[in-house]
């Protein structure tokens, strides 16, 4: 066992050793704010409760409480969840460490720190820190009211009292709070971008990791928030519309009945077959003496107010799309709808702000660029899968990166790594259509960065994967340390810059090979349709 002494009391981790990480010390469940319960539920989180004695830091705090709304099943969870961990090579080293913050994701409504799947072991190998942390979820992290009471944002302000805490503590294991890393997949990538532009959290980090989304895509940012909650509160049976006692109805209700629902308000969302993120990232109210985390135009500020000095590192996998056809909670129908309404094929926000002809005039023509006017059927279904790993996560990426890049250093990849470790189209039951072996999914990732104890572990340090393991933590790790994940040879290549006029990138596979522009053709189309349709909103990519 060792200790360490922070601010709030005394922790007791332990020192462990394997064969792939060598030896580090691990600190879990370490409390970095007040439990939001009671009169704190949907409020800003609290300075954490400082405690007698030795505290024990040797498993993970619960979860937040959640509601997977993809596989249908309850995490008996705890709305006392604020709790993060800490990896470290070494305490007391000689120089100190660059830190990883680790945001997980989830479509803002599941998912944990814990390391059953964001274990350190791959990352701590290269001389980094990991502090992986939960943050509230879903409704309980992200009502919004527009009042004082409810502003929203609670989940992100989470986030970022845990990037407090480390400022505060992370010498204390060793950590530079000077060198700090965030990074997230996909919601956790989402708020990563967000970071990037929120007044709350300047200061806090240097550089920025985003995996499979952005900001910029429209599941992470939330329309019409206070319709959504007033729509929430009729469903639960409260019709008034007093925002205070709004307040007190959503405060003392249980939490299942906050987290096993969802109320559609978009027509997209009250036609769909399939789960959308409802609960996100919202502009807030300015209320007097109440810190917002983010009260502008997601357009505007999106384009022009990222932190001065933030680098970032951001990409997706190669078939993203893949779960947005598995989400589908009846396939056949996801099917007819594309085959029969040009409209599937109109993503937001021109489904927001075009007029209905002009959505069916969109959605014929990214129908014909998709699908050459193919039937879909289940043979076909890679044609969907383009569709949407565009619309969702590619578009998107690129319009961020190229907006970021006017300023900051920015990196881009495509990540393309097929292994026995590529596993979501089998999680999700699409093995049939996309047979594992053969794509890229979204989540295919992660399990290149962590070890992922729902994967099966015998892998040789010798082998084919354990190299694309090793040459993707080396690149991550890289960036976290320098701000340049090539900083010397020792890779094989030189990953350059990413600028809006060159937009150099780099496949992550089996080997690293450097591109220039994209899928040249697709980003072209995509600035026509906006060019055209929404001349004044063309920086929002697909949002």
């Amino acid at each position: 066992m060792v200790q360490v002494k922070i601010s709030d009391g005394i922790l007791e981790g332990e020192k462990v050793t394997n064969e792939i990480s060598g030896t580090y010390y691990s600190f879990k469940g370490i409390p970095y704010a007040a439990p939001p319960v009671g009169d704190l539920r949907f409020k800003a989180p609290q300075p954490p409760i400082p405690w007698e004695g030795v505290r024990k830091a040797l498993e993970c705090g619960k979860p937040c409480y959640q509601f997977n709304f993809m596989t249908r099943t309850r995490l008996e969870g705890s709305e006392d969840c604020l709790y993060l961990n800490v990896y470290t090579p070494d305490i007391k080293p000689s120089q100190p460490l660059p830190v990883m913050i680790w945001i997980h994701g989830g479509a803002f409504s599941s998912g944990s720190g814990d390391d059953d799947l964001y274990g350190p072991d791959y990352l701590i190998r290269n001389g980094v820190i990991l502090v992986t942390i939960n943050y509230r979820l879903e409704i309980l992290g992200f009502l919004c009211l527009d009042t004082e009471d409810v502003p929203g944002n609670a989940g992100v302000k989470d986030q970022v009292a845990a990037m407090r805490w480390v400022q505060k503590n992370i010498s204390c294991f060793g950590g530079d709070p000077n060198n700090v890393t965030i990074f997230g997949q996909s919601g956790g990538a989402a708020c990563a971008t967000m970071h990037c532009v929120s007044p709350m959290t300047k200061g806090l980090f240097k550089r920025a990791i985003a995996q499979s989304g952005c900001i910029m895509s429209y599941w992470g940012q939330l329309y019409r928030p206070r319709d959504r909650t007033l729509a929430l509160a009729q469903k639960l049976g409260c019709t008034s519309e007093d925002d205070k006692e709004l307040y007190e109805f959503f405060k003392n209700q249980p939490k299942e009945n906050l987290c096993e629902i969802q109320v559609p308000i978009l027509m997209k969302e009250i036609d769909g077959d399939a789960y959308e993120t409802q609960y996100c990232i919202a502009s807030e109210k300015v209320f007097p003496g109440v810190e917002a985390y983010f009260t502008g135009d997601f357009n505007e500020d999106l384009k022009n107010n990222f932190h001065e000095g933030v680098e970032l590192l951001i990409g997706h996998n190669e078939h993203e799309g893949i779960i947005n056809i598995s989400a589908a909670h009846d396939l056949n129908k996801k099917i007819h709808r594309a085959n029969h309404f040009k409209e599937y094929f109109c993503p937001r926000p021109l489904s927001l702000y075009c007029s209905v002809d002009d959505q069916l005039e969109i959605g014929k023509k990214v129908k014909a660029f998709y699908t050459k006017n193919k039937k879909i059927t289940t043979k076909n279904l890679n044609l969907l899968e383009k569709y949407h790993t565009a619309e969702s996560f590619k578009v998107p990426i690129w319009q961020l990166a190229k907006y970021f890049s006017l300023k900051n250093k920015v990196y881009m990849y495509r990540f393309k790594c097929i292994s026995e470790r590529n596993f979501f189209s089998r999680l999700c039951g699409m093995s049939e259509y996309f047979p594992s072996g053969t794509v890229v999914c979204h989540i295919d990732d992660i399990p290149y960065l962590f070890p992922m104890k729902i994967i099966k572990q015998n892998i040789s340090m010798s082998s084919p994967t354990f190299k694309m393991i090793n040459t993707m933590t080396k690149l991550w790790t890289n960036f976290a340390k320098t701000g340049n994940p090539t900083p010397d040879a020792s890779l094989g290549t030189n990953w350059r810059q990413f600028k809006a006029n060159s937009q150099n990138y780099l496949d992550i596979g089996s080997s690293l090979v450097r591109g220039t522009m994209p899928d040249k053709d697709e980003q072209q189309f995509w600035e026509e349709i906006f060019k055209q349709y929404l001349p004044n909103e063309t920086c929002r990519g697909i949002a």
